[in-house]
């Protein structure tokens, strides 16, 4: 097959990959411009753009796709299809229609739940039980397209945004080359999407990561995990009389109670709305990861201390 491949961060790479070893011909690849980042702001190309580049692929980045001469480009690839992974732009209808057998996107999620730009955040923060990836036909609505093939897979307790996104990112690869192969020889069925169950996964905002300890412990574990690694939940203490920004990117629930932010104990137990949970990976400002005792090594918080939330 001769494939246009569109897609911009780390989720999209093994996709990628796994389309060149099955030994389809990738004609092009669409990625977001290289952009400013890091400390030093310097310009980095995307990841799905360094790999194509490892294989010396083309690689397109128009910061557009609605003028008339990338459309024309686009068309001119005259690939047999497109395949579509968390590529970052909307793709107009003149391109939808330009290739022969169609644009396919691997979305994180089993549609129709989490339509939209955050599906692994927001399954594990709303306590979903599972997730998967859907390969889906497109069309000009946001993830409405009908459904051709389907992966589910168990959040597990305790397991992380980036745990689930690398289990995703490894189940999705292989998917998309079996939608592939089907398309090739003509037995892809696609089926409409459900009407039932919609959800939208809407972006991740600075707000949200802020750590609301009324609320109930299962809550707040649930968005710990679900920020993790980034943007990370996150609470103030103090330091020195100055506020201290502190992430939890891994925590589990306790048996215990007290008021909403206080800490119980010498393991910095934390009480919620109801329940409790004790932090098990940490971040200080300007500080690497680390786990609880090397933590509290460097840093004590002692018992009877009210953590900031919301």
């Amino acid at each position: 097959m001769k494939v246009t491949f569109m897609g911009t961060p780390d989720f999209a790479v093994p996709t990628l990959q796994s389309i060149i070893a099955e030994g389809h011909e990738v004609l092009a690849v669409y990625s977001q411009p290289p952009r400013a980042a890091g400390r030093g702001h310097k310009v980095r190309k995307t990841p799905v753009h360094l790999a194509a580049d490892k294989h010396g692929i083309p690689v397109r980045t128009p910061a557009t796709l609605k003028s008339k001469s990338e459309q024309t480009a686009f068309a001119d690839l005259a690939a047999d299809c497109a395949i579509v992974v968390a590529y970052g732009l909307i793709l107009p209808q003149e391109v939808l229609q330009a290739v022969r057998l169609g644009c396919f996107n691997l979305h994180a999620s089993l549609l129709p739940r989490w339509r939209g730009a955050a599906p692994i955040q927001r399954a594990i923060m709303a306590g979903d039980a599972e997730s998967g990836v859907s390969v889906m036909r497109m069309e000009p609505g946001l993830d409405t397209g009908p459904i051709c093939l389907s992966e589910r897979v168990p959040i597990t307790a305790g397991m992380t945004a980036g745990e689930l996104h690398e289990r995703l990112a490894a189940l999705g690869a292989p998917l998309v080359c079996e939608a592939l192969d089907m398309l090739s020889s003509n037995t892809l069925k696609c089926n409409p999407q459900s009407s039932d169950g919609v959800t939208y996964a809407g972006k991740i905002e600075k707000w949200e990561a802020q750590i609301d300890f009324n609320q109930p412990a299962r809550d707040v574990l649930d968005k710990i995990h679900g920020l993790s690694p980034f943007p990370g939940a996150w609470f103030e203490t103090d330091s020195d009389g100055e506020p201290l920004r502190v992430k939890l990117l891994k925590a589990e629930l306790i048996e215990a109670g007290g008021l909403p932010g206080e800490v119980l104990d010498d393991q910095l137990t934390i009480a919620c709305g109801s329940g409790a949970i004790r932090p098990r990976k940490l971040q200080r400002a300007g500080k690497g990861t680390m786990p609880l005792d090397e933590f509290m090594r460097g840093f004590e918080i002692r018992a009877g201390a009210r953590l900031r939330g919301v």
